[in-house]
């Protein structure tokens, strides 16, 4: 199960972040997590959102430049050391993280954390083995 997430190029200067949101707003386009990494000069946002294929569509009419790209949003039990069971459960098999955000808090105590992982079929497979729950981008809607 993988969800989609898009990326895309921004410029860091005054202005761009809110006209990427201007974008999504004309466009009824609910984020459902988000997160910038920056530099001086530009910064790579990721966002999550129940259609992404669409989105995709839409920003790159506007002249954004986004792709899309397979990540996993995992369950994580909300207390010290829900986060490194599961990190401990792919880093013991060989896959490292790319990059990871957390997304919410659930009612039941759970956080999501989405991994960008080397080896996506294998992460799933290790994750899946070890009773962890994992989201797909339907799940967003």
């Amino acid at each position: 199960m993988y969800i989609k997430q898009i990326s895309v190029f921004l410029e860091n200067t005054t202005g761009r972040l809110t006209d990427f949101t201007a974008v999504l707003k004309k466009n009824n386009v609910d984020i459902r997590a988000m997160y910038v990494a920056d530099t001086t000069d530009f910064g790579i946002l990721r966002v999550l959102v129940d259609d992404p294929e669409g989105t995709k569509k839409i920003l790159s009419e506007n002249g954004f430049n986004a792709t899309v790209t397979d990540v996993i949003a995992v369950e994580v039990e909300d207390r010290p050391g829900g986060l490194h069971d599961v990190l401990e459960e792919l880093t013991s098999r060989n896959i490292g993280v790319e990059y990871i955000y957390s997304t919410l808090q659930l009612k039941n105590g759970k956080v999501v954390l989405v991994l960008k992982v080397r080896d996506l079929v294998k992460a799933q497979s290790i994750l899946s083995e070890a009773g962890v729950r994992m989201f797909a981008t339907e799940d967003l809607a």
